[in-house]
């Protein structure tokens, strides 16, 4: 399988990780969890009885600790559908040198409505070969088609009239169709959580009660951009 990446994919502010050779890569985590998280929206989506059990379980939280939030609602859905188990992305990721490169990176305030930040990094683009399994691949390929779009729909929402709408994510929302299998992969915004919880966003319900309860807004306010590109960093595929 190959793993193209079509917008800068950024690991943290000091650049991609090396083993004792120095050679760079990402660990496999990495898309495991974008995996993840497409999958955990599309069953949530799809699936009634899994809606109103997460549902439930966040409405019901005396704390809010969010790794430990994203792990339990992902244990429900793993559980009953068992064959996402049997994923296996390996452990790291060796990207080639020749295609990793510095860039500056703009951090958008989706509240302020306003760059608040830069900050230059290494980025990659290109493609890698990767050894993979991936059980009930088209299954996978739907969950990843329908969270990717999702989230670009909700970014262009929150961007509003910002040129990057009409420059990237306009023409984004059509290219990401013929995609094989897309992830949104990375660093591409500030918060920890990124879109784990995206289907629960516009359930009013259990967006007000974290809200209310712990001071903790899970729709995301920062968006990272490569103004060199003009794009909106961490957008890839997977090539079975």
């Amino acid at each position: 399988m190959k793993l193209l990446v079509w917008t800068p994919f950024v690991y943290n502010k000091k650049g991609f990780l090396r083993d004792n050779e120095g050679n760079p890569y990402i660990p496999g985590k990495l898309i495991k969890t974008a995996i993840a998280d497409a999958m955990v929206y599309y069953y949530t989506k799809k699936d009634k009885e899994i809606e109103n059990l997460i549902k439930t379980y966040l409405l019901k939280l005396k704390t809010f600790n969010f790794e430990e939030v994203a792990k339990e609602v992902r244990k429900k859905v793993y559980e009953k559908y068992s064959y996402l188990q049997n994923i296996r992305i390996p452990e790291k990721i060796y990207l080639p040198e020749k295609e990793i490169y510095k860039e500056t990176i703009e951090v958008f305030d989706l509240e302020k409505w306003m760059d608040v930040e830069d900050f230059k990094t290494e980025v990659f683009k290109g493609v890698v070969e990767i050894e993979s399994n991936l059980p009930e691949l088209e299954k996978i390929k739907s969950a990843c088609h329908s969270f990717c779009e999702a989230l670009l729909k909700m970014e262009m929402s929150m961007l509003k009239e910002h040129p990057l709408v009409e420059t990237f994510y306009q023409p984004y929302l059509n290219k990401i169709k013929t995609w094989q299998l897309p992830l949104r992969l990375g660093w591409w915004t500030k918060e920890t959580r990124k879109a784990r919880l995206l289907f629960f966003w516009r359930i009013k319900e259990v967006r007000e009660s974290i809200l209310k309860k712990f001071k903790i807004d899970i729709q995301i306010r920062y968006i990272f951009f490569s103004p060199r590109e003009n794009a909106s960093v961490g957008w890839g595929e997977i090539q079975p």
